[in-house]
């Protein structure tokens, strides 16, 4: 018996470590792809946040990405709109993209005060409008109640914003986040999510097409390193709690909301979310038809034109 389990474990370390091979080449390999070089690394509460920004000139507007992404998905979609008058700041949530993870990161105000030290840093002394896709909407809410004073207003694409009554989570998120299985399994990811994740992305566009290229220009690949993909899990596996705490915070919120929500989104259900949070906030709600969960694609130019009237706002007052 002693024998049968020796080899077993000699065997699983095998797997591992030819695991661990396999992923230390493909981390390479993608961040050579997608350098770290492209941002800025600022530290903030001792902790690394890394940062793309475009434009030098105008009202700073503040961009978070959703989950399982990082601060490229607004490079090249709704920043090219808005660098001519605004400066835009895209940052890397923690543990994703290029921003360092630490220990309680899965906390939404733990993100939030990420956020909140990039606008201390780049933007002192003013107010930003603040965008959030997704899992970055709930993000951009806690930002707005611990920080009003660095908020001119929200712009929200499907965001996530209340606890959901359970599902939804995928079975690889749980081992992921496993303190015990997760190190190994996330060794595991980067020979089959790739081409996984490739397939699956219609799914979360649809009804929309896909744009050219999105995997690519989205730097979709930096979420299969092992950390980014355990990172992401954390994030996921921890949200529903997080939100069913945050929500009963929202009637504190002053300031103008504006929601882009596709009326055929299947990733969250827009009732459970925007239709909750229109009960408590005053919201100016944009239902997209034939839409799904990523509005700021294919009505780029809608919601671009949303962060200019906020930030008009704050200019007039």
């Amino acid at each position: 018996m002693n024998r049968m389990i020796s080899f077993a474990f000699l065997a699983l370390s095998a797997v591992g470590a030819g695991a661990c091979v396999s992923s230390a080449a493909y981390t390479s390999r993608v961040q050579q792809a997608n350098p770290i070089s492209t941002g800025q690394m600022l530290t903030v509460n001792g902790h690394g946040v890394n940062v793309l920004t475009a434009g030098t000139d105008g009202p700073p507007v503040l961009m978070i990405h959703g989950a399982s992404a990082n601060a490229r998905e607004f490079s090249w979609t709704l920043a090219p709109r808005l660098d001519s008058e605004y400066r835009v700041l895209m940052a890397d949530r923690p543990g994703h993209g290029y921003s360092e993870r630490f220990e309680g990161a899965d906390a939404l105000g733990a993100q939030a005060a990420q956020m909140a030290g990039v606008l201390d840093q780049m933007a002192p002394g003013q107010k930003a409008v603040i965008v959030g896709h997704s899992f970055g909407g709930a993000v951009a809410l806690r930002l707005a109640l611990d920080r009003p004073d660095l908020v001119e207003g929200l712009v929200l694409s499907a965001p996530v914003s209340h606890d959901w009554g359970g599902g939804g989570q995928a079975w690889y998120n749980g081992l992921s986040a496993s303190p015990v299985i997760g190190p190994v399994f996330t060794q595991l990811v980067p020979t089959v999510g790739p081409a996984q994740v490739k397939a699956g992305i219609n799914g979360v566009f649809d009804p929309a097409p896909v744009p050219e290229n999105y995997f690519e220009n989205s730097a979709i690949g930096l979420l299969f390193r092992p950390p980014n993909f355990r990172a992401n899990a954390k994030d996921v596996r921890a949200l529903e709690a997080e939100l069913a705490a945050q929500s009963t915070r929202y009637p504190e919120l002053k300031m103008p909301i504006v929601v882009f929500s596709g009326s055929k989104d299947t990733v969250i259900k827009p009732k459970l979310h925007v239709g909750e949070l229109k009960k408590q906030v005053p919201v100016e709600l944009v239902i997209l038809p034939d839409e799904g969960h990523m509005p700021h694609h294919a009505h780029g130019d809608d919601v671009a034109n949303a962060i200019r009237r906020l930030a008009m706002n704050g200019k007039s007052r």
